[in-house]
């Protein structure tokens, strides 16, 4: 008796053949399949010429106060504990009087841009950085504004910016993943670097352990040569591509099939990348010590072999108690490997081919969460700062602002799908044009928003 065998949605559709509805639709299936490029790792050509090949991207969890870092209100210190009518907007959780900042900023660079004491560090390399003071998004939670910041779009599942990266350009080194997830968010997970219709190959490859003994522990077979391991690999590639020829195409397939070949070159570069030892002790001390410290050089290691992009996920920004200590705590433990990283890259030249974004999903608010004491500041989606630095932005600028408490941004005014379009241009990536046919319909980043933000470009 032959067993019976699952149909595929693609495979009932060819079966089937009823009617010019159902052509139709298997019509608009064949166009998402031919949306993938033949070979998907292969280098595919950029729509213009970039000033950038990497991005790095430095991801706060929680949410940074933009006006504990780098958004300074003298007003706010001046207003201290008053309510004005600015303050009446709906926010996460209930807040109360305006709050000031515990921190004196000070001008810092040639540009004079002016900087949190908490960093002071990052500071000394303001010139290389342009401070966007004027973010803002749709939601002030967690799940969706991490989804936004990630995927350009605050509801799952979209492709992550990696992924549409690797998607648009192909991978530069075929022995390492394109786009490398550092320990990942708490919230949201996977969804924050997934690749969702885009093939699976194009997904974050996620690393929780930087020890090279535990980053890839499968990554080495100590019993079967190379060369045995290539010819046990090929014959099981041919007898993938029967299996899957015999069926018709499918993604899930073709993604686990190209993931075998990536894990078998990973062997080759892999190990080597995650072993910090091999840097100079003098390098390893300006990054200091730390996960956070290890992640940043791990960084500059991997994009200097070709990593499209790289996302270092720190923790522990929801600042909704004692804002003023948790943001001295949390700063002082990013403050010198960051600076150290810019320091890094551009003594090695990749500071002008890799933008280095520092974010979070959204900002604090001015006022006070906490009517006892408790000093703490809610979500703020309305206003917020994120900074850049190298790969054609200009450096040493302040750009947009928010108003003069720090609630809402209010000049210049940048969204999410303004920040990806900016970046994705630096790439060589026009945003509209970075399409792909699922369901009938071109996705793309930036949904259908989305302006370079041309007066920070270099």
């Amino acid at each position: 008796m032959t067993p019976i065998r699952t149909l595929s949605r693609r495979e009932m559709l060819q079966r089937v053949g009823a009617g010019l509805g159902t052509i139709g639709l298997a019509s608009v299936l064949a166009d998402d399949a031919s949306a993938a490029p033949l070979d998907p790792l292969a280098l595919r050509q950029p729509h213009f010429a970039p000033k950038a090949k990497h991005i790095i991207h430095l991801f706060m969890e929680g949410g940074p106060s933009q006006v504990d870092t780098f958004d300074p209100k003298p007003e706010l210190t001046k207003h201290h504990g008053t309510r004005p009518a600015a303050a009446n907007f709906e926010t996460e959780r209930a807040t109360f009087n305006l709050m000031k900042s515990d921190f004196k900023f000070s001008k810092c660079g040639k540009s004079g841009v002016e900087v949190s004491e908490i960093f002071p560090e990052v500071g000394k390399c303001i010139d290389d950085i342009c401070v966007i003071r004027s973010m803002h998004t749709e939601v002030p939670n967690h799940e969706p504004g991490l989804l936004m910041m990630n995927c350009g779009h605050n509801q799952p599942i979209r492709p992550s910016m990696g992924s549409w990266l690797c998607y648009g350009l192909g991978n530069i080194n075929r022995n390492l993943p394109g786009y490398v997830v550092l320990f990942g968010a708490a919230v949201v997970g996977q969804a924050n670097w997934s690749n969702s219709f885009l093939p699976g190959i194009y997904q974050g490859c996620l690393i929780r352990d930087l020890d090279p003994r535990r980053a890839l522990p499968n990554s080495r077979n100590a019993f079967v040569s190379s060369p045995s391991q290539r010819r046990q690999l090929d014959l099981l590639q041919s007898m993938n591509a029967l299996h899957r020829d015999a069926r018709g195409s499918d993604a899930d397939l073709d993604a686990r099939i190209q993931s075998l070949e990536v894990a078998f070159h990973m062997q080759t570069e892999a190990a080597e990348v995650f072993d910090l030892a091999r840097e100079p002790r003098n390098v390893r001390s300006e990054y200091g010590s730390g996960k956070f410290a290890d992640a940043c050089l791990t960084a500059r290691r991997l994009v200097e072999r070709g990593v499209r992009m790289v996302q270092v996920y720190d923790g522990g920004w929801d600042t909704h108690a004692q804002n003023g200590p948790n943001h001295r705590r949390l700063a002082g433990g990013v403050d010198r490997p960051i600076a150290a990283l810019l320091r890094d890259l551009k003594r090695t030249g990749l500071l002008d081919e890799t933008i280095v974004l520092w974010s979070g999903e959204f900002g604090r608010t001015p006022t006070t969460e906490s009517g006892s004491g408790g000093e703490g500041r809610d979500h703020n989606h309305l206003g917020f700062t994120v900074w850049m630095a190298g790969g054609g932005v200009k450096g040493g600028l302040a750009y947009g602002a928010t108003d003069e408490f720090g609630f809402k941004a209010v000049e210049n005014r940048v969204h999410v799908h303004d920040l990806h379009a900016t970046m994705l241009h630096l790439m060589g990536l026009d945003h509209e044009k970075l399409t792909y046919r699922y369901s009938g319909r071109d996705f793309r980043l930036t949904d259908v928003h989305g302006h370079v933000i041309r007066e920070i470009l270099a």
